[in-house]
C-alpha cells in the first residue's frame, strides 16, 4: 500500500477550541485528549503513516505550543512533522492555505487534508488513487449517516461529481455528508486567498463547483465518528479499545478494557465495555467501570459506579457515587452518594459534598 503513494504529504487541521468538550479542553486541546490510552491524534498519525503519508504539516491555533512537545519531529511515528500556527483563526480554508506554505509537493501533486477530530476507517489510499485517476480538483470523503439533518449534506451525480454543498436542513436530499477528509490537487490550494478567513465548506468547494472544476465525492460506509461531544469522545475511545476500529497506535491488545502503566485494577472490580484506565489510576474492589475513560491518577473507590463517562486526571469518585454519561474534570472529587448523569459536567477542582446532587429521591 505504501509504495503506491510515495512521498504523500498531508495537512492536519487542529486549530479548534473544542468548546463542546469543555471542561476537558480547558487545559488541553481536543486532539491531545487521551483516547484509548494515547493522545487522539496518535491514531490519525499512525493510520496516515500506514497509507504512505510521510510528511504532515500541523495547522495549529488554539494552545498551539502544546503539540510539538507531544509529537516532536514525528520520528517516533515514522513521519516528518512541521508545525504552522495561525496567529488569528483563518477558518478551514484559510488554515489549509496557511499550512500549505510548508508543503514541498508540486502543483499537480495530491495533498491529503485531515481534520483533527475525526475517527475514520476508510481507505485513504483508495481515495487518493481515485482522485488521481479522475484528475479531480478535490476529492471529498463522504459518509452516510442515519440523521443527516445535523450536518450539511453533499449530493453527487451518477459519476460521483459533487453537485452542491447544502447547509443543515430539516429535509436533506441525501444522507451523505462531508466526512472531513479531503484530497486536494496542490495548485487548487494555492488558489485560496492567503491570509484571509475562508471556509472550504461555504466558499472554496461551492466556488469550485460553480466554476466547473471537478469536485469528486468518495463515498463509503466504513466506521466514521466526529468526536466533538463528550458522548462521542467516550464512544470513540471505547470503540478503539474494543477493536471496532483498527488503530496501529493502540498501546495494548483490544478487549474489555485497556490499562496503562501503573494502573491498578482490583480483580474484584468490574471493568468492561472498552474502558481505558489511565496510568497510575486505581479501580478498587467492588467498583464498576463500564465503557468509560479514566484519566491518569484518578481513583474510583469501592462501591462507586462509572458508566459511559470521562473521569479526569487525579479526580476521585467516592464509594456509593453513581456517574453515568457525565464528565468529571481534573482533580474534582465526587463525594459519596452523589448521582451524576444525563450529560452533567463537573469543572476541574470542584469537590461535591456527600449526596449533593441526586436524580432519585432518597429512600
Amino acid at each position: 500500500m505504501e509504495s503506491s503513494l510515495p512521498g504523500l504529504e498531508a495537512i492536519l487541521l487542529v486549530g479548534g477550541q473544542g468548546t463542546r468538550l469543555r471542561p476537558l479542553t480547558l487545559g488541553t486541546p481536543k486532539p491531545l485528549l487521551p483516547t484509548a490510552g494515547v493522545p487522539f491524534l496518535a491514531h490519525q498519525l499512525a493510520r496516515a503513516r500506514s497509507f504512505g503519508v510521510r510528511r504532515i504539516v500541523f495547522a495549529t491555533s488554539y494552545k498551539a505550543s502544546m503539540f510539538e512537545p507531544v509529537f516532536g519531529d514525528g520520528a517516533a511515528f515514522g513521519l516528518s512533522l512541521e508545525y504552522i500556527t495561525e496567529e488569528t483563526p483563518l477558518g478551514t480554508g484559510g488554515a489549509i492555505r496557511n499550512a500549505a506554505e510548508a508543503l514541498t509537493s508540486g502543483p499537480g501533486d495530491p495533498v491529503l487534508v485531515l481534520n483533527g477530530d475525526i475517527l475514520s476507517g476508510h481507505d485513504i489510499g483508495d481515495q487518493v488513487r481515485t482522485h488521481l485517476a479522475r484528475e479531480a480538483a478535490v476529492t471529498l470523503h463522504l459518509t452516510e449517516v442515519d440523521d443527516p439533518t445535523r450536518f450539511g449534506c453533499v449530493p453527487t451525480d451518477e459519476s460521483g461529481r459533487v453537485t452542491a454543498f447544502l447547509e443543515k436542513t430539516p429535509n436533506p436530499v441525501t444522507n451523505r455528508i462531508n466526512a472531513g477528509c479531503y484530497v486536494f490537487t496542490r495548485s487548487v490550494i494555492d488558489r485560496i486567498p492567503a491570509g484571509e478567513v475562508v471556509s472550504v465548506e461555504r466558499e472554496t468547494f461551492p466556488g469550485l463547483i460553480d466554476s466547473g472544476d471537478l469536485v469528486l465525492g468518495y463515498a463509503d460506509r466504513t466506521y466514521w465518528l466526529d468526536v466533538g461531544t463528550p458522548a462521542a469522545f467516550v464512544r470513540g475511545s471505547r470503540d478503539l479499545v474494543l477493536g471496532r476500529l483498527d488503530s496501529p497506535a493502540l498501546p495494548g491488545p483490544t478487549g474489555e478494557y485497556l490499562a496503562l502503566d501503573g494502573a491498578r485494577v482490583s480483580p474484584e472490580a468490574k471493568v468492561q465495555g472498552g474502558s481505558a484506565v489511565g496510568a497510575g489510576a486505581v479501580v478498587e474492589a467492588g467498583a464498576s467501570v463500564v465503557g468509560s475513560v479514566l484519566g491518569d491518577g484518578c481513583v474510583v473507590e469501592s462501591g462507586a459506579s462509572v458508566t459511559d463517562s470521562v473521569v479526569g486526571r487525579g479526580a476521585r469518585v467516592c464509594g456509593g457515587a453513581l456517574v453515568r454519561d457525565a464528565v468529571i474534570g481534573d482533580r474534582a472529587v465526587v463525594g459519596p452518594g452523589n448521582e451524576l448523569q444525563a450529560g452533567v459536567r463537573v469543572w476541574p477542582g470542584i469537590e461535591l459534598p456527600e449526596r449533593a446532587v441526586r436524580y432519585s429521591s432518597d429512600v
